[in-house]
């Protein structure tokens, strides 16, 4: 029987659907690395063209800072709700927390070097809210601010594009205590206040920006299912209503940081898009995924791109429905300049239907395959279908795939090797949908592998990993694994492999 801790931060991506496993056979990776040229001279350009990505496609690695930094009582750094929902024992995995992590804030010059060495031309990091501002808001805590401006310079010095997220769970305590965090809208100004000083701070070297990180799991799984700090199961209405503080304090930060930039900047989101995919491609099926895909975002992605609760949410709710005005959701709606989405696996697959829904909504099969995570059901047609919807619904010509990867139990070899050939097994059939997307004009932009390292990895702690490098949690030595070769020759050919 399943414990309770084998759910996840993505627990609600057990929405459902079946499928079978890799729709795209790749060319297997041999344990010997790829070489970028072949023994007469030809480079895996010419022997593959057709599996080439687009010019300046972006190839980088993700993390988020609770979840790697550690030194969490140092520099005046403040407590997160993160920092206080670990400490409550049995809520976390061995009751491990993110005191130490990887390390990161005094590594993070030797972890720029591993992001080079596998040509990774960007990194999306976090930033951590509670060590630029221990108390939320007020005044700024300098030496917070100085580590990410020696990030940022060290990344710019090797040839490495910023990507910042400005908020990916950490949540200051003191928000929390004060506000009911997310519960209310003096959150969502704060919210403003701190991404509009972090812009003016850091716009002269970082161009790129990603508001919040995956609304679903730091709302309804941190409010309503008890599941993700705070911790807290609270009635429909009061999630509802977090549900809409949470898009509004992204739609006031767009327009907050567009007035206190230093020089022009592209913001995004990073969202963890609930993916509707036809079980059967035909147009039927295609056509009621798409209007599946826009009602199971109602609440945060499908509001954000167009300033409007559907109706079909508001009915759902009825009396539970957030408070909102017509100004609030037009600043929800505020222009974006990219989409972000974090792509794991299908949510559910679909069948069209003659119901007022158009759409029957399908569940995964009880021996659906999965990786080492429970809830994560194998499903390489959702990195196709997740940005196609993205563009079809909305009209975006600028995606980018967030987050990508998948957890497993890597072990080091009696030679001090990590052969994840799961991992590679898993890179290549996303991958080659990825492919596929962009091959068909789908205007992704860049993919950002979750994740760098090993880390903390909310409730399962350190007991699940997710990283191209091994951690080593008690000497805190990073060792590439056989998917970080992989990842690099990808990175640095540009190219399917």
């Amino acid at each position: 029987m399943r414990s309770e801790k084998s759910r996840s931060r993505r627990n609600f991506l057990k929405l459902g659907g079946s499928t079978a496993l890799g729709l795209a056979a790749v060319s297997s990776l041999s344990c010997q690395p790829e070489k970028s040229q072949t023994e007469n001279g030809q480079s895996l350009q010419q022997l593959n063209p057709i599996r080439k990505f687009p010019d300046n496609f972006i190839w980088g690695t993700a993390t988020a800072a609770y979840q790697v930094e550690g030194a969490v009582n140092e520099d005046g750094r403040g407590v997160s709700i993160w920092d206080t929902y670990s400490k409550i024992p049995g809520k976390i995995l061995n009751n491990d927390n993110g005191d130490i992590a990887c390390d990161m804030y005094h590594r993070y010059k030797e972890d720029v070097l591993l992001m080079k060495s596998i040509h990774a031309g960007a990194y999306r990091f976090s930033i951590s809210w509670p060590r630029v501002f221990p108390n939320g808001t007020g005044t700024a805590n300098p030496k917070g601010l100085d580590f990410y401006n020696n990030l940022i310079d060290e990344l710019l010095a090797n040839g490495i594009t910023t990507y910042a997220t400005l908020y990916h769970w950490d949540l200051p305590q003191v928000l929390q205590d004060k506000y009911g965090g997310w519960q209310s809208k003096e959150t969502s100004k704060a919210f403003a206040d701190y991404a509009a000083y972090i812009t003016e701070k850091i716009s002269d070297r970082v161009k790129h920006y990603f508001t919040l990180n995956e609304f679903y799991s730091f709302t309804d799984l941190s409010y309503e299912r008890g599941e993700l700090a705070p911790g807290l199961k609270l009635d429909q209405k009061s999630v509802a209503q977090v549900r809409h503080n949470a898009v509004l304090a992204h739609g006031m930060a767009v327009q907050a940081m567009r007035q206190t930039t230093q020089s022009p900047i592209e913001i995004g989101v990073a969202e963890n898009i609930v993916t509707a995919v036809p079980v059967i491609e035909t147009p039927e099926n295609i056509e009621a995924a798409k209007k599946a895909t826009r009602e199971l975002n109602a609440g945060l992605l499908t509001v954000m791109m167009e300033g409007k609760y559907t109706e079909h949410y508001l009915k759902g709710l009825g009396v539970n429905a957030p408070d909102f005005t017509d100004a609030e959701l037009k600043l929800i709606g505020s222009p974006l300049d990219f989409v972000g989405i974090n792509v794991y696996l299908a949510n559910k697959y679909v069948l069209a239907a003659t119901n007022a829904d158009g759409y029957e909504l399908l569940s995964h099969a009880k021996n659906h395959p999965t990786m080492a995570s429970p809830w994560h059901m194998v499903s390489p047609e959702s990195m196709y279908w997740a940005p196609r919807f993205v563009k079809d619904l909305w009209g975006t010509n600028k995606i980018y795939i967030t987050e990508n990867g998948c957890g497993a139990t890597d072990t080091l070899s009696d030679d001090g090797k990590i052969l994840d050939t799961d991992r590679v097994m898993f890179l290549k059939n996303y991958l080659a949908q990825l492919h596929r997307a962009t091959s068909e004009g789908i205007p992704v932009k860049g993919y950002f592998h979750w994740s760098l390292m090993d880390n903390f990895e909310w409730i399962f702690g350190y007991g699940i990993r997710f990283g191209l490098f091994y951690t080593d949690y008690k000497t805190l030595a990073r060792t590439p694994k056989l998917s970080a070769e992989y990842f690099k020759t990808i990175a640095k050919n540009n190219i399917l492999v």
